[in-house]
């Protein structure tokens, strides 16, 4: 699918549906023709508009000619049976002196902010303040997603605290995993975006270097969170994995007592079972004492377990 934006000489920002000089165009999982329309229109490389359809690109910065192509890596999340599930897609952004064009491989709420003018100072011919507008939004969903995976943590972790079973496990597994592709993929965006503060276009609007620190600091902040949660979430496995590992063994520990005891009468009832003399063999009521003394044994045994508290 393919979107297009431009600001009017009135700074309205609106959509349109011929490519024009001075316009964003967003491609959303783009076909073939797609590609080649707006590489058509545009000039711009074709491999440079299909570099993120490759899921396994990781973030880059490359320059050709008068072209510049910026991958980032951007956060999603998708409900799976009621379960948010946290993963990152490839961003591109690719222009020339007179277009802009992103394209990403589905919906996402950093693009879908722009087209629903929530972004103020917002204008597709400032192409240097746009991209710094983009950087600042994916840090922003990346915290924003890294606090909703805290608080999943932490729902878990009040689960396994009442726990046997490796299913909280499993859900824990699942967030360090979403931890370790946010904090790769941030790094990875640094580094890309130490590496466009060196180009022109970046410095062309002096009045946006308070605009690139703030994403510098979203991103760094963003960086050390993900770090620090996944080192919690690390530890918290590790505690939890001994934790169950204990609870099974007093669990075990249980069981092997209770069925030692209930042995005694087993062992009582095999004695008079055999088809030799015993005491009170002939004695009417032989059975039911028997019985008694087998269970207060039992009882006993109990008692003396608890006294030592191995219950």
């Amino acid at each position: 699918m393919i979107s297009i934006l431009k600001t009017n000489p009135e700074n309205q920002t609106c959509e349109c549906e011929t490519i024009e000089k001075g316009c964003w165009i967003h491609l959303n999982d783009p076909d073939s023709d797609e590609i080649e329309m707006v590489e058509e229109h545009t000039g711009l490389e074709k491999d440079f508009l299909k570099a993120a359809l490759d899921k396994e690109e990781s973030s880059r910065l490359e320059v050709e000619n008068d072209q510049i192509l910026v991958l980032l890596d951007v956060p999603v999340m998708e409900v799976v049976k009621t379960t948010a599930i946290y993963s990152t897609i490839p961003l591109g952004i690719v222009l020339n002196n007179d277009y802009i064009v992103t394209v990403v491989l589905q919906d996402n709420n950093i693009t879908d902010d722009f087209f629903e003018q929530k972004i103020k100072t917002f204008y597709t011919f400032k192409k240097s303040r746009f991209i710094l507008q983009l950087l600042l939004r994916i840090d922003k969903y990346y915290l924003s997603f890294l606090k909703q995976i805290d608080k999943a943590s932490k729902n878990v972790e009040t689960s396994l605290q009442k726990s046997l079973k490796n299913k909280e496990l499993f859900d824990m597994m699942e967030l360090e995993k979403s931890l370790v592709y946010f904090s790769t993929s941030l790094k990875a965006n640094q580094t890309t975006l130490e590496k466009m503060m060196k180009l022109k276009i970046m410095q062309k609007y002096p009045e946006d270097e308070d605009l690139l620190e703030d994403v510098i600091i979203e991103n760094k902040q963003a960086i050390e969170m993900a770090n620090i949660y996944r080192d919690i979430i690390s530890g918290t496995m590790d505690a939890f994995a001994s934790i169950i590992s204990n609870n099974l063994n007093v669990v075990m520990k249980i069981l092997t007592s209770i069925t030692i005891l209930m042995t005694i009468p087993m062992i009582v009832s095999g004695f008079y079972g055999m088809n030799v003399p015993m005491p009170w063999g002939n004695f009417p009521f032989a059975f039911v004492w028997i019985i008694v003394i087998s269970f207060v044994l039992s009882g006993i045994g109990l008692l003396i377990l608890f006294k030592k508290k191995m219950f």
